[in-house]
């Protein structure tokens, strides 16, 4: 009989990080896979700690977004310049 699988299952994901030093001190980053997910940090660990929470922040909203089952959506054509 087959062992049902736990829905918390964790997976190891990379995500990579683009970050500058900041002229006040510190350091900024942005997920670059998910552009939404910025923070900053005094030092570099710091910034990685915060880097995982904001990514984490994200993935949890894009999972309770695909929860909703009424959900509909659309496409919507933009002209660009760039």
């Amino acid at each position: 009989m087959a062992s049902d699988q736990n829905d918390n299952t964790s997976v190891k994901r990379q995500f990579t990080v683009r970050y500058q030093t900041e002229e006040e001190g510190g350091f900024s980053g942005q997920c670059l896979e998910l552009p939404g997910a910025i923070s900053q940090g005094e030092t570099i660990e710091e910034l990685i700690e915060n880097m995982k929470d904001a990514i984490s922040l994200i993935l949890e909203s894009i999972k309770e977004d695909a929860d909703l089952k009424d959900k509909k959506s659309l496409v919507i054509e933009l002209g660009t310049n760039y």
